[in-house]
């Protein structure tokens, strides 16, 4: 195939995928806006519901990456930790460095039955993003607007609102709060630095309110911190258009199971434990970039086929019509038919820069990085 017959199949795989995702997602959040009817009748019902059908558009976005692109996901953890994992609740800590590191934790959630029910602490702006921001509002997620004197109120209360969640969940938290860039690194060294905190070489400083909150309200709820750190082989540098290309990678993911009882009460006491725990991940980075290997057990935790059958089920529904457009218009050649088709284009490709920029580094949060932001949550 030459070049220009790649791209153009390229581009069309593409728009397919964004087709089906968009207009699945939009379906989905219709049917979600009706389940409201349920909250105060059988909150727990609703709860339910909205699980499954939040799985419908998250395992999307997985089925990408564990079928599409084939991308390869190495657990090094404990065996017997292996056993608890999607059996109970916890808080997954993740580091924030490469642009599908969302998708990772996907992923894992995914392989242990968590995915639907799946829980973040996200921006505020977020949960007006239709499709993901929407179907993060009905999952309950915890938004806030960083701003913590704002914020602790209503972050508070939506994770007491959680403690009596009917699904096992996993807490999803990137105590950085940005994604690590080199300037943000400098900053947040300087700021280590200010406050005679150890500096760290891969990781931004965390933010320690957000997490000690979090912790204090789930207690008694959640059994175990995760402690996860993600890295990929041979320097790879995975993103989300490598990803819609089929591109294959190959993911490192080292997990700590840590019971709950072990991170301290004292808020105080807490924010300590989490940076010397950041320093602990900071050299478990080392020894990956050195000898390519984490200090634990490789398990390769089986795929499970509903990613692939949910997105196969949207994908007989939704290109029938669509093909039946491209058949009409061919046929009629009339000026609808051909202005509705351009519709379609133009909304897929939209869909298509929305999905891969909003995953950029370059084009990511500007958060930590002006000298007057930092001030550490």
């Amino acid at each position: 195939m030459d070049i220009i017959g790649f791209l153009k199949s390229q581009f069309i795989c593409h728009l397919l995928i964004c087709y089906i995702f968009i207009v699945s997602g939009l379906i989905i959040n219709f049917i979600q806006l009706f389940t409201l009817v349920l909250w105060p009748i059988n909150k727990q019902l609703f709860r339910k519901i909205n699980c499954r059908l939040a799985y419908c558009i998250s395992s999307q976005m997985v089925m990408l990456l564990e079928w599409w692109s084939g991308t390869d996901c190495t657990l090094y953890t404990d065996p017997e930790s292996y056993h608890k994992y999607g059996k109970e609740n916890a808080i997954v800590i993740l580091n924030h460095n490469y642009e599908i590191d969302f998708l990772c934790g996907w992923n894992f959630c995914e392989r242990f039955g968590v995915l639907g029910s799946s829980k973040v602490l996200a921006k505020k702006e977020l949960s007006y993003v239709p499709i993901i921001g929407w179907m993060w509002y009905f999952l309950e997620m915890v938004f806030c607007k960083r701003k913590w004197e704002e914020d602790r109120k209503t972050v508070m209360q939506s994770l007491l609102n959680i403690r009596d969640y009917p699904e096992n969940f996993w807490f999803l938290i990137h105590c950085e709060g940005t994604r690590f860039t080199e300037q943000k690194h400098q900053i947040s060294m300087q700021v280590a630095e200010a406050k005679g905190l150890p500096k760290l070489k891969y990781h931004l400083l965390p933010r320690t309110k957000g997490f000690a909150v979090t912790v204090q309200c789930l207690r008694n709820v959640v059994s175990a911190v995760y402690d996860s750190t993600l890295n990929f082989r041979n320097n790879e540098n995975p993103t989300l258009l490598g990803v819609l290309n089929g591109k294959k990678y190959h993911a490192d993911l080292y997990v700590r199971r840590i019971p709950l009882e072990e991170v301290p009460e004292d808020e105080q006491e807490c924010s300590k434990w989490l940076h010397k725990l950041y320093q602990e991940k900071d050299a478990f980075q080392e020894e990956y970039y050195r000898t390519g290997t984490y200090p634990a057990t490789p398990i390769v935790p089986p795929r499970r086929p509903w990613t692939l059958l949910n997105w196969l089920f949207w994908a007989l529904l939704l290109l029938y019509p669509l093909f039946q457009l491209l058949i009409n218009m061919v046929s009629s050649g009339s000026s609808l038919t051909l202005a509705s088709f351009a519709f379609v284009i133009i909304v897929a490709s939209v869909g298509v820069r929305w999905m891969i920029g909003v995953t950029e580094i370059n084009k990511g949060s500007t958060y930590g990085n002006n000298d007057n932001k930092q001030k550490q949550m």
